[in-house]
């Protein structure tokens, strides 16, 4: 009964051609202005249109942004099995990559919380000697963190068109233990007529465990407080970071409207 990701035929790395725009850098504090997008196995091939969501959002705010030319995925599953030799092999397929953008003046950002702590603490703690992965590190992003430092230099777009109401936010626990603070609230709130609700409780997706036969049960013992502060909420609209989380916190809250990663609700609030 689990909610398990869809599949698109036409995949983001194909709908990117019609989204391309150059923009000229305009570097603000830590920020060069250039975003390369990680879109990672889930932006690419479950939810294409997310990555047309940060195309659009970060274009309407002067950000040159270009997809990652090649990639694999992070990393982080294998890890989490414990299959250390396998997140080599992605290391040794991604970093150089990554790396060579870095070094042609791109930021890296991810839509998927998982694939940024990857890159910004779990390789560095696993490679600590090999500069590539440090720099990359360096260089990674989370997205709402990254509009965060562009709006306190003067350099985020406030021109919104239409409130939001109130959000259910569920902040995703691999967004939480980057310690950047509530970035994505904090964006979110600048949208006049809008309240974030952060709900800051594991939502016991945890990769594969919600959806396997022998663990979904305990993925639903874990999820249901969050899902029960949704619906006391009856928010207008339910987000996370996590699309993963944000399907399981939906469904065990049976709720009716989809839920809505931040970077679409930004979007709707540009009225674009």
């Amino acid at each position: 009964d689990a909610p398990i990701p869809e599949y698109h035929s036409k995949t983001l790395r194909k709908k990117v051609k019609s989204l391309a725009l150059t923009i000229a850098p305009q570097p603000a504090g830590r920020t060069t202005g250039k975003v390369a997008l990680y879109a990672t196995c889930y932006g690419n091939y479950n939810s294409p249109d997310l990555g047309e969501d940060f195309y659009t959002v970060f274009q309407h705010n002067g950000i040159h942004i270009e997809l990652v030319p090649r990639e694999r995925c992070c990393g982080m599953p294998k890890l989490e099995l414990g299959d250390l030799d396998s997140v080599d092999r992605a290391r040794a397929a991604n970093i150089p990559v990554l790396a060579q953008l870095v070094d042609e003046g791109f930021d890296l950002i991810a839509p998927v919380p998982s694939c940024v702590l990857m890159y910004k603490q779990e390789l560095p703690l696993m490679y600590p000697d090999d500069p590539d992965v440090q720099k990359v590190r360096n260089a990674f992003f989370d997205p709402f963190e990254y509009l965060f430092l562009r709006h306190k230099e003067g350099m985020f777009n406030t021109e919104f068109r239409q409130g939001l109401g109130d959000i259910g936010y569920h902040v995703a626990c691999h967004l939480r233990v980057q310690n950047i603070g509530m970035k994505t609230r904090d964006i979110l709130a600048l949208i006049p007529d809008t309240r974030v609700h952060p709900q800051a409780r594991c939502s016991g997706h945890d990769g594969t465990y919600a959806v396997k036969r022998e663990t979904h049960a305990n993925a639903v013992k874990i999820g249901r407080p969050v899902a029960r502060k949704i619906n006391e909420l009856k928010p207008a609209h339910f987000s996370s970071d996590c699309p993963m989380a944000a399907a399981h916190i939906a469904d065990l809250a049976e709720r009716e409207e989809k839920p809505e990663h931040p970077m679409t609700l930004l979007r709707m609030a540009y009225g674009l």
